[in-house]
């Protein structure tokens, strides 16, 4: 188990995501809207190759219901 969450781009969290059963629903600027069959939906800030801050991964994560080593193992 890990406490520390990894740094990633929007590009890997969008794949991770994909994998998890999420699909882009709109977007709106530079957001990306992605939904899941439940109905649950995420906001993903999409700016091209820089790393999401520590705090807006937290927030992804809590919004998909993943834990830290679940969206590391969808990653790989």
């Amino acid at each position: 188990m890990t406490d520390k969450l990894p740094r990633v781009t929007a590009d890997d969290a969008i794949r991770a995501l994909e994998r998890a059963g999420f699909y882009l629903a709109r977007q709106s600027g530079s957001h990306k809207i992605f939904k899941n069959e439940a109905g649950t939906r995420i906001t993903i800030p999409y700016r091209s190759g820089k790393i999401l801050h520590p705090k807006i991964l937290k927030s992804i994560l809590k919004d998909a219901d993943l834990t830290a080593d679940e969206f590391i193992d969808l990653m790989r």
